[in-house]
């Protein structure tokens, strides 16, 4: 991962000449032709590299989509101008008026909300099925008009760990597609070899990864669904401006040495934060407290730094946020990936229609940036004692 992630989508010098090591950012909306012939017949190869129209794709972009595809596996990838967009474009691409989508619980809240007041608007029917449920559980809830399992493993907030290559067999069976969001898995879990269908990244988080950019990107393996994708993509305007291209570009080089940073900071915070008494659970995936764990250890090869924590039942909503607002070396703030600490309150913060370990008491989201660790882990237990004392 680290050697590609630095020679991806790069040039290479040729006929003795010299290449810039970052490619050249090209700002444009028109693309002139030399013939109306010649613009027409760019117009049919939407679906390549080929210079339509700028809200079509720019050189950026393109080289970024190649970029993306490589690492996840694909064959295929658009980029879209959020993580958002990046969720929405599949359903909007492969469900139609009358199917039905099983989505997991534990879904991003965002995407979930995307799909009670617009997916449902335009009459497609959602079923939300528990993040660990069993393959005869998703047999059950299946009906004749099912088209997709939407799922995002670890799930959001809550950090299930999914069966996919389960999901998939289950999709598969009845001629239907699983798409997952791989935000958290970015170069660490290999969602086509898994048997996804369509993988989605919020690239905000790790690609990016300085906390000054929004884009997202979609990708497929399969030539009928990149069709589809594309074309529902054009149709809805989906496109990242050029600098937001080039920001993610800059950011994919250092991906791997920032992630293998953050994550053994995570471990270590994680591990740490196990053994204090005010903590009731913690829900990292590479820990056997959290759901799902088995399937971590089959599927990954990695970890990310972004993980939850369940406090005691008998500590109180107004004490936890006291702790969290006592926090000198954690932002609150949303998103995650950025070289900067982050933490957030997830108590009241997330709807679920199953049973969730999130219940078992308050419960905040914490991401591990470049920091030093004696200093982050300083800061909590400063927080937690003083929330054990209730003088926080």
């Amino acid at each position: 991962m680290a050697s590609l992630a630095v020679r991806v989508a790069r040039d290479a010098p040729v006929d003795g000449q010299g290449v810039f090591v970052n490619p050249a950012v090209a700002r444009g909306s028109t693309v002139l032709f030399s013939s109306l012939e010649a613009m027409e017949k760019a117009g049919h190869k939407r679906y390549g590299d080929e210079l339509i129209y700028g809200a079509m794709g720019t050189p950026l972009q393109h080289r970024l989509e190649h970029a993306i595809a490589t690492i996840e596996g694909a064959t295929h990838t658009q980029i879209a101008p959020s993580g958002l967009a990046a969720c929405t474009l599949p359903l909007l691409a492969f469900l139609d008026s009358g199917s039905h989508c099983l989505m997991s619980d534990s879904v991003y809240g965002p995407m979930r909300r995307f799909a009670e007041k617009v997916m449902r608007r335009f009459g497609v029917d959602i079923t939300y099925f528990p993040p660990c449920a069993s393959e005869e559980e998703l047999q059950r809830l299946w009906r004749t008009e099912t088209k997709a399992i939407f799922t995002e493993s670890p799930g959001s907030h809550s950090f299930e760990v999914q069966d996919i290559p389960m999901m998939a067999r289950v999709a598969h069976g009845h001629g239907a597609r699983l798409i997952v969001d791989n935000t958290w898995g970015i170069g660490i879990f290999q969602p086509f070899r898994h048997g996804a269908d369509i993988s989605i990244q919020a690239l905000t988080k790790y690609p990016a990864g300085h906390a000054d950019t929004i884009i997202g990107a979609v990708s497929t393996a399969n030539e009928a669904d990149w069709h589809l994708l594309r074309d529902t993509a054009i149709q809805t305007g989906q496109v990242a401006g050029p600098d937001d291209c080039a920001l993610t570009l800059r950011g994919i080089r250092t991906l791997p040495v920032r992630q293998e940073r953050q994550s053994q900071s995570a471990i270590d915070v994680a591990l740490w934060l196990q053994s204090r008494a005010e903590v009731s659970r913690v829900l990292h995936p590479a820990l056997p407290s959290c759901p799902g764990h088995e399937f971590w250890k089959r599927d990954f090869s990695g970890a990310s730094s972004l993980f939850g924590v369940v406090l005691r039942p008998d500590f109180t909503l107004p004490q936890m946020q006291h702790m969290i607002d006592s926090l000198q070396m954690f932002g609150i703030g949303a998103s995650w990936g950025g070289y900067e600490s982050l933490i957030l309150p997830t108590t009241r913060g997330i709807t679920r229609s199953c049973d969730s370990v999130t219940q078992a008491g308050p419960t905040f989201r914490i991401h591990i940036g470049l920091e030093d660790t004696h200093d982050l882990i300083a800061d909590l237990a400063r927080g937690l004692d003083g929330m054990a004392k209730g003088n926080t």
